[in-house]
């Protein structure tokens, strides 16, 4: 009876820590598709400008780059600094929040973007707001831990049972007590550290942690992607128009 409410116990602490895991990756997906679509409908309805889709593109990517930073409680200059120059690094670098500001520099870029309409402008400024809304989800799980009392409490009954469990076994296993203590003591203290990996999907010293680089490396590639895929599908269409407009002329 005692194996099987400590078995309910250890599914309850691996379950809490695999919720907060799995909503930690879920909304990085958020993350993920929010930088696509806001960049797609940018590039697609705002303006040809070269200058203001770089830096729009710049802004974009470096969001995912600082909410990683603000979940590590790291620096995000150098990803600035790389994507937008030192200018906008110095911008940012006293920011309290740097995420929220660097929405407010993509804001800004939206607000001022010449003939954009108002209906798309609604349009994309509403997936650069779900940016935050996805990072201040973020910020919950890592500002809420698991109740430290639950840990403690679940720690002593495991602590109890490995303890009491010899005294159980050594009647009937006799010598053979240490190798079957050995089969049930470990997968029981691996169930309570995954449980505990799991419970901190961010920080970099846990091994299950969310693989954060390679998830902003990818929404850098993918957006700056988008940029050359519309640049050289803009100046393509150019020529074929002009080649056209040429033929049209020497008919």
């Amino acid at each position: 009876a005692t194996g099987a409410v400590l078995a309910i116990v250890l599914v309850f602490r691996v379950n809490a820590g695999y919720d907060r895991w799995w909503e930690a990756r879920k909304l990085w997906g958020g993350i993920v598709n929010q930088s696509r679509n806001l960049t797609l409908s940018a590039l697609a309805y705002g303006p040809r400008d070269p200058a203001w889709r770089r830096q729009l593109v710049g802004w974009t990517a470096s969001f995912c780059h600082t909410a990683r930073c603000s979940l590590r409680g790291e620096s995000s200059g150098p990803d600035i600094r790389r994507l937008l120059g030192s200018e906008a690094e110095a911008q940012v670098s006293g920011a309290v929040h740097v995420p929220s500001l660097v929405a407010l520099k993509i804001a800004g870029l939206l607000r001022r973007a010449p003939g954009l309409d108002g209906f798309t402008f609604i349009q994309i400024d509403h997936e650069r707001a779900e940016l935050i809304d996805h990072i201040g989800a973020c910020e919950r799980i890592l500002r809420t831990p698991v109740p430290r009392a639950a840990a403690i409490k679940i720690r002593r009954f495991i602590f109890l049972f490995l303890i009491l469990l010899p005294f159980a076994l050594v009647g009937k296993m006799g010598w053979f007590t240490p190798a079957v203590m050995f089969f049930i003591t470990y997968p029981v203290l691996s169930l309570d550290a995954i449980g505990t990996e799991l419970q901190s999907p961010f920080s970099r010293r846990a091994l299950s942690h969310l693989p954060l680089n390679e998830i902003c490396n990818t929404i850098e590639r993918n957006l700056y992607a988008a940029l050359e895929a519309q640049e050289s599908f803009e100046t393509g269409h150019l020529k074929t128009m002009e080649s056209a407009s040429l033929g049209s002329l020497r008919l």
